[in-house]
């Protein structure tokens, strides 16, 4: 089973703005919008039972390709189970982007990952959810019953349908009508959130998980309780850092757990 953990949110900032002349790869990153930092973001997998480090990856803050989702799946291209078994990816909101539920089903494992919450267009209204989409068939019905074609670009426009439909007050305020913009991974995505409103087990397994991880994560980013200033300038310079931080914390874990040398080798008790 993998854990997969991040540094923040890329936020929108513009990718390659340069923020500090000593070290031009450094970028800005957020956890929240009122959480804003400088510098780099950190990845990890870990298994989520035993808290032993299986990748990890130090990165500029901007970008989507350095996104939690994106660098998560480059975690799961390159692990390696014996026998191809299947594993079980583990994450929070951050990773459930339909592109990496497509890899972590592609490679033959499942997600529990939680999704990210829905906003409707009308406070209290209908979600994309309440549109039932037949991809088979490219169409999406509404609420009301009416159903219109997808779009080459993924779009669902209602249009004139909405004109004195009955509930409209609870599906938008636009004059134009109602107008969807499904995800290329929508049935994913859909499948998902009924998923984990329909299976109990799938959050009692993460909030099970979640603490195990949230204490790796702060064992890397910190120590004595104060969270760690990176030594180094440019990211592959950090990310060797990050690579012997993660080796050291792994270590530990094992003597922990009983890891002694015995006949000449090192077994755990």
């Amino acid at each position: 089973m993998g854990w997969t953990g991040g540094g923040g949110s890329p936020g929108r900032s513009p990718e390659d703005r340069v923020i500090s002349v000593n070290d031009p790869q450094a970028r800005h990153t957020r956890k929240s919008p009122e959480n804003r930092r400088d510098g780099y973001r950190a990845h990890l997998a870990a298994c989520p039972e035993t808290g032993i480090i299986t990748g990890e990856q130090l990165t500029q803050a901007a970008g989507e390709e350095n996104s939690d989702a994106a660098v998560a799946a480059q975690f799961v291209a390159g692990e390696v189970t014996g026998g191809g078994a299947a594993c079980q990816w583990y994450g929070d909101s951050a990773y459930g982007t339909g592109d990496l539920r497509a890899v972590v089903h592609e490679a033959g494992h499942d997600a529990v990952i939680k999704p990210g919450p829905l906003r409707p267009a009308v406070e209290g209204g209908f979600t994309v959810d309440d549109f039932t989409a037949d991809e088979n068939a490219g169409t999406v019905t509404c609420p009301a019953g009416v159903t219109r074609r997808i779009s080459a670009r993924r779009t669902v426009t209602f249009g004139v349908a909405c004109r004195g439909c009955p509930l409209r007050a609870r599906c938008t305020a636009s004059k134009t009508g109602r107008t969807l913009n499904l995800h290329p991974r929508d049935a994913l995505l859909r499948a998902a959130r009924h998923d984990w409103a329909a299976r109990p087990a799938l959050r009692e397994d993460y909030r099970k998980y979640r603490p195990n991880i949230e204490r790796v994560i702060s064992q890397v980013a910190s120590r004595g309780g104060r969270r760690l200033k990176l030594r180094y300038l440019g990211t592959a310079r950090n990310n060797a850092w990050l690579k012997n931080r993660t080796a050291a914390l792994n270590l530990r874990t094992l003597i922990s757990r009983g890891l002694d040398r015995q006949n000449g080798a090192w077994a755990l008790a």
